[in-house]
């Protein structure tokens, strides 16, 4: 699974990763091979792995088995050259609730060194950058959870990594500052920064992934960009919308397929979505002298995915919006 298909260099490999805790194998061999200044989204169910991958990634817990390298160091034989060269953040952030958001990034470039007028301006850069002005003298106790995820992200920058994890950075976010989020992950991997994102939210893997990887069971199931990880499900169709019934009728007979729903007046068409199929059906229709009052293509969208490759049901449905 991890062949190489790109010509960019490698941000982060593995060979046979593997990780239990007692009898429960979390992960389970796994492959991965990442070109820098791409996004990469692990997606599984909540306890699938996720974290664990990212905690061995990062050197924060070390592998039962498996080799990998990240930045081009080796993970257990040069951990603080891995360390100097990524970013995490996530769900659990390095935030300190009792400093301002201004003095948590002052205190993060006095770690990483900075002499204190060089902190301050790095702080000050990061501030304006994050959209944290107004909030800077605050305590970060008072932050929202979006702003919070922001100052989380911009200490994180302090260090100017080349790969950032982020391990589900919008779970309890509103849709507005998911929005947000996901905007300032495009901008750091054009940055050219490289991003492995762990989410079980699988519209934010389609908005933001190069290519995603479905982990269930310890195993990685199905990888892929999003259109191809779609394209495994069968299940798109046309919708045909009609203003008379017997134009309905007249359609249906002629293409012999589909479902009708009379009350709606619109007519399902099985289809893979692609230009060809829709532009047989539309020709047809038109060779039939009738009238169509609207068209809509539905393509599956990740969580028919899920379903699909994981072949139990996804209990996180609800929460997969």
């Amino acid at each position: 699974m991890a062949t190489a298909h790109h010509t960019r260099p490698s941000a982060i490999t593995a060979t046979g990763l593997r990780k239990a805790y007692g009898q429960k194998t979390v992960l389970d061999g796994i492959d991965l091979d990442i070109p820098q200044g791409t996004i990469f989204s692990l997606l599984g169910p909540n306890g699938a792995g996720k974290t664990t991958a990212v905690q061995i990634l990062s050197t924060l817990i070390s592998a039962d088995g498996g080799e990998a390298r990240v930045a081009g160091h080796d993970l257990v034989g040069e951990p603080d050259a891995v360390r100097a060269a990524i970013g995490v953040t996530g769900q659990f952030s390095a935030v300190d609730n009792l400093l301002t958001g201004e003095e948590n990034l002052t205190l993060m470039a006095d770690l990483y060194g900075f002499g204190r007028r060089q902190g301050r301006h790095l702080a000050a850069g990061l501030i304006e950058r994050f959209d944290l002005v107004e909030a800077a003298g605050k305590p970060a106790a008072t932050y929202s959870g979006g702003m919070r995820r922001r100052l989380d992200i911009a200490m994180t920058l302090v260090g100017s990594p080349r790969v950032i994890f982020l391990d589900e950075p919008t779970t309890g976010l509103d849709p507005r500052s998911r929005h947000g989020m996901w905007e300032i992950v495009r901008e750091l991997v054009a940055d050219g920064v490289t991003i492995f994102l762990t989410t079980q939210y699988l519209e934010e893997a389609d908005q933001l992934a190069d290519r995603i990887a479905v982990l269930s069971g310890g195993k990685l199931v199905a990888e892929g960009t999003p259109g191809e990880l779609k394209r495994l499900v069968p299940g798109g169709h046309v919708q045909l919308r009609f203003a008379e019934l017997g134009d309905l009728d007249k359609v249906a007979r002629l293409l012999g397929v589909g479902s009708r729903d009379d009350d709606a007046m619109t007519l399902h068409v099985p289809s893979d979505g692609s230009l060809k199929s829709v532009k047989a059906v539309l020709d047809l229709v038109e060779a039939s002298g009738t009238d169509v009052e609207g068209l809509t293509i539905d393509t599956p969208d990740l969580d028919d995915v899920f379903f699909a490759v994981t072949g139990r049901p996804d209990h996180e449905k609800a929460t997969a919006r």
